[in-house]
């Protein structure tokens, strides 16, 4: 126990408050993004919505690493638009915070978008036809009627989503690499302790991260649990 104690007094949270940066500005792109996306498809015909559900949901089933290989093509100072971004705007991607923002937001992104799309789904049609009735424009209608109602399914899309961009890994360490105090998150840290042999350190780590991870399902739990009160179970 003393030896946990030391480590915790010695311990660098520099990965802690940078994967906690991470996760709330890759959720609130996600957030966002995820809700026009989801609006979107729910309005497309049969076709269209399942070629672009696919393309969104993509970054979901293929494992982060090839996503990261994708973003690495797509960002890095070698290739046209890499060179373009850094020449012009003077933004750098690769090794860089940003980049942690954009593989965290890639990655977290279609179960935000899933989510609020299933939630959007279940709407009652009706609520969107008595606003109509009662003169309120479509865009109203959308931020009035149909995100309240579909509000606990997009707030727990939302927690997931922070959770999947605190703890990515895979596309992170390819796109911005692991520099201590800059791009170092708690997976990435977690994993070049144990490379080190120090299964302490890594040991406190994931008891970090299994509390914080533990907290974000009962706050999800929570949201499910206000969402299902009114409905009688078997």
């Amino acid at each position: 126990m003393e030896a946990v104690i030391e480590v915790i007094k010695t311990l660098d949270w520099s990965p802690l408050w940078i994967s906690l940066k991470t996760g709330i500005v890759a959720t609130i792109f996600s957030f966002f993004l995820g809700i026009f996306a989801a609006r979107k498809i729910v309005k497309a015909s049969p076709g269209v919505k399942a070629v672009l559900d696919g393309i969104l949901t993509l970054p979901m089933v293929l494992p982060p690493t090839v996503a990261g290989f994708f973003l690495l093509l797509i960002f890095s100072r070698r290739r046209p638009f890499g060179i373009f971004l850094y020449e012009t705007f003077d933004i750098k991607v690769v090794q860089s915070w940003l980049g942690c923002i954009i593989a965290a937001t890639v990655i977290a992104f279609p179960l935000m978008y899933r989510n609020a799309r299933a939630a959007f789904e279940q709407i009652d049609v009706n609520l969107v036809y008595a606003g109509r009735t009662l003169g309120m424009s479509d865009l109203k209608i959308f931020w009035r009627v149909v995100i309240p109602t579909a509000g606990p399914g997009i707030a727990s899309g939302t927690i997931l989503t922070f959770a999947r961009a605190l703890g990515e890994y895979g596309a992170t360490s390819m796109l911005a690499g692991n520099i201590p105090g800059k791009t170092g998150t708690i997976s990435q840290k977690i994993a070049m302790v144990i490379q080190d042999g120090d299964y302490l350190t890594a040991g406190v780590w994931v008891a970090i991260v299994m509390a914080i991870a533990f907290g974000i399902v009962v706050l999800m739990n929570i949201f499910a649990g206000k969402k299902m009160k009114q409905v009688k179970r078997w």
